[in-house]
């Protein structure tokens, strides 16, 4: 119990916002950059420990905002396991959302792809706030359900009541109650 009061504390610290009933299984890493926000629900779940998901964790959730001005905002009643949410602009997961094992929801590239600026982001001391690396924000629905190891890239809308199928790599726009699968992902079916 001790810990997971430390962990609050430590989350209104850091000017992130957290509705009631929020949950922890084990200790995330989470870090709110200043001048970012992070969001958080009610009745969100967080697991980070190996046996808080039977899937088979890879590491604890990880939720970050690295740049100033990014945001991170996670619906009511969200399930997250063993997952990496990292924002330098915008991710957005709507209520009742599930967001599988090992998951990764990456709103840039994390570096250009050209290498003079990739070269030139290297030579940056500060390196976090940089405008050379691609970014684009993420909007995931109410009511969704995205699989284990699955990897979702910046720029992605998934509508409401979408499935995305474990392992899949997920860029684009995708309809409400799409059924998402493979590499690149694609539409294998739809739900009414």
């Amino acid at each position: 119990m001790g810990l997971i009061l430390m962990l609050k504390l430590l989350l209104t610290f850091m000017k992130i916002k957290y509705g009631k009933n929020l949950k922890f299984k084990g200790i995330p890493v989470i870090f709110n950059k200043k001048g970012a926000e992070i969001n958080i629900g009610d009745d969100v779940t967080v697991k980070s420990s190996f046996l808080s998901n039977l899937v088979g964790l890879y590491s604890r959730t990880i939720i970050v905002t690295r740049a100033a001005g990014a945001k991170i905002v996670i619906g009511n009643n969200v399930g997250i396991s063993g997952a990496t949410i990292y924002a330098r602009k915008g991710i957005y997961i709507g209520d009742n959302t599930c967001v599988g094992g090992n998951c990764k929801i990456l709103d840039n590239d994390f570096h250009p792809i050209e290498a003079e600026s990739r070269n030139k982001l290297l030579a940056d001391v500060k390196g976090g706030d940089s405008d050379l690396v691609p970014t684009k924000e993420i909007h995931i629905g109410k009511d969704c359900f995205i699989g284990c190891n699955t990897l979702i890239l910046k720029g992605t809308v998934l509508g409401d009541g979408c499935v995305v199928g474990a392992g899949a790599v997920v860029a684009g726009k995708f309809e409400d109650g799409s059924v998402i699968a493979g590499n690149p992902a694609k539409v294998i079916r739809k739900i009414k």
